[in-house]
């Protein structure tokens, strides 16, 4: 008897710690059910919330696009239209870019620059719309950025096309007094104002090159003295002698019978300083070299 009493005791220990053990799972469940069911209506109210920002993100982000293109296409065809293109032409960057790989005119670059100028200002505002300051403050600095890169490009290509116009005008000059060394001359006055047009262009972007433009600096007072020093030191021979040879080259040309100096004979070269007479005795041909300023005094026709 007693033995069947624990029976029924333990029957009924056991059935109330299933009955415990399912009424906690029950319970558990509808724990968990209740946060899914939270956590469901809380991600549904933010899209609700941010489903209006969303839709105006998307049509300032279309509009901008649309308008950015527009723009640019207009802002290409000006630069084409006023002659962007030629000056880069001939002031050797369309050159320099196409041996860097950059196979696009400038026209089409610069539209290129004005359109992702603007949609940096369109996606900036979507940003702000969604409320990612953050965001936003780092597209602000990319669109202050961008126009310095349009003033740099700017400056290229003026200072290339000034460069290029004033190798000309010493290869020219320099070319028409006689100097052998006039390309020479030419060239180093292109590289010099080159060099100088691509420090300006860096200082726009905010790129400091102070200790070359020292050295640059330096090197133009030196060359200044040198070039004063020689003046006075008797450089002023030569240039008289470049003078001269200006005007006689006005005067004569290679194959003219003059008289200058007790000789008679065929001018041959005008030089820098000096003119190359040829003469005829015994059947001998000789060459003398007589200084431009006496060619210019004394020569006969």
């Amino acid at each position: 008897m007693a033995f069947r009493t624990n029976c029924h005791r333990g029957r009924k220990r056991t059935m109330n710690e299933f009955s415990q053990v399912g009424q906690t799972a029950v319970e558990t469940m509808s724990v968990s059910k209740q946060a899914l069911l939270d956590s469901f209506s809380q991600a549904w109210s933010q899209v609700i919330l941010l489903a209006p920002k969303m839709v105006a993100m998307v049509v300032v982000l279309v509009v901008g696009y649309v308008l950015a293109r527009w723009v640019a296409s207009v802002v290409a065809v000006v630069s084409e239209k006023i002659g962007l293109q030629t000056a880069a032409e001939k002031s050797g960057l369309a050159k320099s870019m196409h041996d860097v790989g950059i196979k696009r005119p400038v026209p089409a670059i610069v539209g290129i620059l004005v359109f992702w100028l603007l949609m940096s200002v369109f996606v900036m505002a979507a940003f702000n719309i969604l409320g990612l300051e953050s965001v936003s403050e780092a597209m602000g600095e990319v669109v202050n950025y961008i126009p310095r890169l349009l003033v740099a490009t700017v400056v290229v290509v003026i200072g290339l096309l000034a460069a290029s116009f004033l190798r000309g005008v010493v290869a020219t000059s320099a070319d028409r007094i006689g100097l052998s060394y006039a390309e020479y001359l030419a060239g180093g006055c292109y590289w010099v104002l080159s060099i100088l047009t691509m420090i300006a262009a860096f200082n726009q972007l905010g790129i400091q090159f102070a200790l070359l433009e020292k050295l640059i600096l330096i090197g133009f007072a030196g060359l200044s003295i040198g070039f004063a020093l020689a003046f006075g030191l008797g450089g002023r021979e030569v240039m008289a002698g470049i003078l001269s040879g200006y005007y006689v080259r006005q005067r004569l040309q290679s194959g003219d019978q003059v008289s200058v100096a007790g000789l008679e004979g065929t001018v041959r070269e005008v030089g820098p300083v000096a003119t190359v007479i040829e003469t005829k005795e015994h059947g001998l041909v000789h060459r003398h070299s007589v200084p431009n300023v006496r060619m210019l005094q004394e020569a006969v026709r």
